[in-house]
């Protein structure tokens, strides 16, 4: 199968250096971007997309539903979403840009939750930028019980941070873009 590589960043840094390891380690050229076009993009189901975070919130009607074919340019990993933790020594964005490209497949496209209902409704709060006590009033639950919440969520996902939270409740779905503007 051939690939097709859109790596949509404003980040020229991240762009060059993207472009420069997939055609000299997987001989994969890419296409860049600064500027999402959605039109030219198709719907051929090789392409591979490696996107900003703050482009995939701008767009999260063409990028949900390509989750499976869609990586985060991150500062951190993000558990249950493809990203490339762009911190990493170039050895290592080689292996998961690697790993990335092995366990490529069009077809699937896994949308698993091990968080409870309740846990994905203090995470879509989370997210929102509410602090416990907003989400305790919100819910109408305890802060010591948003704090145990929080403290489950982020032992289930691996995720400690606000923001690496609210990118994986934006790639799964639990919150959009119109949701963040609140």
């Amino acid at each position: 199968m051939s690939i097709e590589v859109h790596i949509l960043t404003h980040d020229t840094t991240q762009r060059i250096g993207l472009k420069y390891i997939l055609m000299e380690y997987f001989n994969i050229p890419s296409k860049t971007s600064t500027q999402l076009n959605i039109e030219q993009l198709g719907e051929n189901p090789s392409s591979l997309f490696f996107v900003s975070p703050q482009c995939y919130i701008e767009y999260p009607d063409f990028f949900f539903p390509r989750k499976n074919r869609t990586i985060i340019i991150s500062k951190s990993p993000i558990k249950d979403c493809l990203s490339i933790d762009v911190f990493s020594p170039e050895s290592e964005i080689i292996n998961q840009i690697s790993f990335i490209l092995e366990s490529f497949d069009s077809s699937t496209d896994s949308t698993t939750s091990e968080l409870s209902p309740r846990e994905i409704d203090v995470l879509k709060l989370i997210a929102m930028g509410l602090i416990n006590k907003e989400i305790a009033d919100k819910l109408a639950i305890s802060i010591n019980t948003v704090l145990t919440h929080r403290k489950n969520i982020s032992s289930k996902l691996g995720i400690k941070s606000v923001s690496a939270l609210s990118i994986y409740a934006i790639m799964n779905g639990y919150i959009s873009e119109k949701d963040l503007m609140r």
